[in-house]
């Protein structure tokens, strides 16, 4: 196990840095955000093609993992690409002082990206050394649950989103119908549930630590680049979201409060 993770290490390394050069060149660190979901699938195509045996548990991952990262990619290629580099890249340009930080990126943005992707992929990983020939159990039946849930709340949502923006009369105003009625954040609820159902797939092959990958998953989306970056944004741009905040949940989709 700690052969494959250190060449995926390895892999990682030489892509982040390679895509690191590029943002260099043409002075746009948000580039990185387009490998995240990427980089998990290269993950663990690498995982799955030097594992041993083609259990039926890591042919199921690898057509999840797949169908999760490339959409992600494309996606954010879509939303991104022609659009000028993130406020938050921007801000850390100022910050960090632009005459540096294309060197400061490297370790601040994408070696750290990069680190992520290693730690995050950890279920998948478990999933390809330790699943056996006995098939799927009641467990990845749960799991694949979970991964639809949350694959429609995240594609979901960033569809509905996508719509909402694109109509000019939506500009100022929150977005509070759909999946985004029922929580103020369903696409990163949906990635959430989509990284769970992978620490489940772990579970059910008998790879029990590697589900930290999960919760460190969770703990990035909730209280580091997602919902508490999001949430301290439109608060300070949007007043109407105050209200938003008073009758809808945060994270967990429930009915609107009253």
């Amino acid at each position: 196990m700690l052969d494959l993770f250190l060449q995926a290490s390895f892999i990682i390394l030489i892509l982040v840095t390679l895509i690191w050069g590029i943002s260099v060149i043409i002075k746009d660190v948000s580039i990185v955000d387009l490998f995240w979901g990427m980089g998990f699938v290269i993950v663990n195509a690498f995982y799955f093609y030097n594992s041993g045996d083609l259990y039926q548990r890591k042919i199921l991952l690898l057509v999840l993992v797949s169908l999760w990262g490339l959409r992600l990619s494309v996606y954010l290629s879509w939303r991104n690409i022609g659009k000028g580099e993130d406020f938050r890249y921007q801000n850390f340009r100022r910050k960090y002082g632009i005459k540096r930080y294309w060197w400061f990126s490297y370790f601040q943005v994408f070696l750290l990206q990069g680190a992520l992707i290693l730690l995050v992929s950890l279920p998948l990983l478990g999933v390809n050394i330790e699943s056996a020939a006995e098939g799927l159990n009641w467990m990845d039946y749960l799991g694949i649950l979970v991964f639809i849930i949350g694959f429609t709340f995240e594609a979901g949502g960033d569809y509905q989103l996508a719509k909402f923006k694109k109509n000019p009369k939506n500009k100022g105003q929150v977005l509070s119908t759909g999946f985004w009625k029922y929580t103020r954040h369903p696409n990163y609820f949906g990635d959430s549930a989509v990284w769970w159902s992978f620490g489940i797939f772990s579970i059910a092959a008998a790879s029990y630590w590697t589900v930290i990958g999960s919760i460190l998953m969770t703990f990035i989306i909730i209280k580091i680049s997602g919902v508490s970056l999001i949430e301290k944004s439109l608060n300070e741009t949007k007043p109407q979201y105050k209200e938003y905040i008073e009758k809808t949940n945060s994270f967990f989709p429930w009915f609107p409060k009253k």
